[in-house]
């Protein structure tokens, strides 16, 4: 397999609303993650997003998108919007169970994702359905 067909996601596509948005769904699969690390970075090259910031958010869909593997049923759809002020990351799959804030014991090797999002964005929540975790991240003024 060459690189260039290394990554077959289910569908991204520009969604219509803003010019600096994409859409991309996978399936459930570990491996994709850090390929979803990859394309997130290179949006937030490209929209000039303050490194800081763009650090965080690919942090972010880094464990949003893992929770939705580990955690989630079916096909994994990650929406990232940059807005101008703010840049929003959405996270949806099949589960109606919510993303839960959990306690994570000293040793423990997992479990501190969510933790680690709710410190880095200004706001986080999860849909009434359960299926969308959803972070938002104010980008400084000046620098959309």
């Amino acid at each position: 397999m060459s690189h260039a067909t290394a990554f077959e996601p289910t569908a991204v596509r520009l969604l219509p609303e803003t010019p600096r948005a994409f859409e991309v769904a996978i399936a459930p699969d570990p491996a994709r993650v850090a390929q979803i690390r990859r394309i997130t970075a290179a949006s937030m090259r490209h929209w000039a997003v303050p490194t800081p910031l763009a650090y965080d958010v690919v942090v972010a869909v880094s464990e949003l998108v893992t929770n939705a593997i580990e955690h989630g049923y079916g096909t994994v759809s990650l929406r990232v919007r940059n807005a101008g002020a703010e840049v929003r990351v959405e996270v949806t799959d099949d589960n109606p169970a919510p993303a839960r804030l959990q306690a994570a014991a000293e040793d423990d090797v997992s479990g501190r994702g969510l933790f680690l999002v709710a410190v880095l964005a200004r706001e986080w929540g999860v849909s009434e359905d359960g299926r969308t975790t959803w972070v938002t991240f104010r980008v400084p003024a000046g620098r959309t």
